[in-house]
């Protein structure tokens, strides 16, 4: 038995969520190998939008186990504020949930030195979620990291506070005006972990392996986007782990020989959180409309995505790096009533045309050559089956079926899980 994976090919919020949502109920394990509570999957079902950080997507499914894997970092207080938010639908996680020691923590003192680093970088920014998921990757590599096992020990307390010394140190030489009170954060801080560790604590790699030799089908859950893979992202606008499909071997400690199908999930355009390039942006009323019509707002920060066409290069870039297999193409109904649509074929990169992502896709070096299609106006929420689709609709899907060189199996034509068309 393989271990599948399902990936976000853009910068993330495709929509992973509500695919796993959809595909759980033909896995036993749901296990998610990275990244921290800067990321939201969002789930809407029954009438009722659930918005997750770290837990997995699985969550809501009564027969799936959930895993959170060694190459997730958590915020126990972001974590207990998770599980209240499900104690009201009767849910019981402490069976279903269970997390791998090897995962790293995040301190009260990793948000405060995030927002100091931040701060410090003036107009230079990086849009930072701030919290504190990159000075925790950062211990993880430099060796000075907490990680869940040491909540085990007698005196992990004392580790914690030598770290957190360091951290305090840290933020003085940022020489920015940051107000916090460390005591107050202590406490809330100190009294999540003590209800983290009533959860069972695993040894994951050896429950995933064996899980695998039992034949239990396993789906990993890949957080935020490959644009933004700190190694294949668009650095250093990116987050601080490997969101492309070679993080799920080491953020779970399975084989690359043990993954099996890859599913790759993008919006039927693109949309891009905080700084960094973006080559088709819109900064017309057509953007501004995708937004307004998509609710594109951050599922955790609430902030405002920027949007734009869907961009080919960077797509097949993504399918590349990651070896995709399926494709879901998602919020194909934010596009109905758009008279004329465009695509990125290919860039204008320094005065040649490319059809590969360049080292660097700042403005300034490229722009992007489009071809355009026909846009339709039915509505597609209403649409329960592939027959129903209007023909302009198919034409898109087809092409960037021949272009990018892999079936789209799933279309979404709304948030709820519903609303999601097989085409397989």
């Amino acid at each position: 038995m393989a271990v599948d994976l399902l990936l976000g090919l853009q910068w993330g919020d495709e929509g992973k969520g509500k695919i796993v949502d959809v595909l759980t109920s033909k896995y036993n394990i749901i296990a998610r190998f990275q990244g921290g509570p800067n990321a939201g999957h969002t789930l809407e079902f029954d009438g009722i939008k659930h918005v997750l950080r770290t837990i997995p997507s699985g969550i809501f499914h009564d027969k799936s186990i959930n895993v959170i894997g060694n190459g997730v970092v958590i915020d126990p207080v972001v974590f207990v504020q998770e599980l209240d938010g499900l104690d009201q639908f009767n849910l019981d996680y402490k069976s279903k949930l269970i997390i791998s020691r090897k995962a790293h923590v995040i301190l009260p003192t990793h948000r405060l030195l995030d927002a100091a680093s931040e701060t410090s970088k003036g107009k230079a920014k990086i849009g930072s979620t701030l919290k504190g998921i990159g000075p925790t990757y950062m211990d993880k590599t430099g060796r000075n990291g907490i990680r869940v096992g040491d909540l085990e020990l007698d005196h992990w307390k004392d580790k914690y506070r030598a770290l957190a010394n360091k951290h305090e140190a840290m933020i003085g030489f940022y020489n920015v005006d940051i107000q916090y009170n460390l005591k107050e954060l202590e406490e809330e801080f100190f009294s999540a972990v003590e209800r983290l560790k009533k959860l069972q604590f695993i040894d994951s790699e050896e429950y995933l392996n064996q899980a695998i030799k039992n034949g239990k089908p396993i789906l990993a859950e890949g957080a935020q986007g490959s644009l933004l893979d700190i190694d294949f992202g668009t650095y250093p606008f990116v987050t601080s782990s490997n969101t492309t499909a070679s993080g799920a071997c080491t953020g779970l400690g399975v084989a690359p020989n043990k993954i099996g199908e890859v599913f790759g999930i993008f919006k039927a355009y693109t949309t891009r959180v905080g700084s960094g390039p973006f080559p088709t942006e819109l900064f017309d009323k057509t953007g501004a409309e995708m937004a307004r019509i998509g609710h594109e707002f951050g599922a955790v920060t609430g902030r405002p995505r920027r949007c734009g066409w869907l961009d080919l290069v960077a797509l097949k870039y993504a399918c590349q790096v990651n070896g995709v297999t399926q494709l879901s193409m998602m919020k194909g109904d934010v596009l109905s009533g758009f008279k004329t649509l465009k695509v990125c074929t290919a860039y204008n990169y320094k005065g040649k045309t490319i059809t590969h992502l360049p080292y660097n896709i700042e403005s300034e070096n490229v722009t992007p050559i489009y071809t355009e299609f026909k846009g339709w106006k039915e509505d597609l929420t209403k649409m329960r089956h592939v027959s129903e689709f209007p023909s302009e609709l198919n034409d898109y899907i087809e092409f960037l079926e021949k272009e990018l060189e892999i079936p789209i199996t799933i279309v979404s034509v709304g948030p709820d899980r519903t609303q999601t068309i097989n085409r397989g």
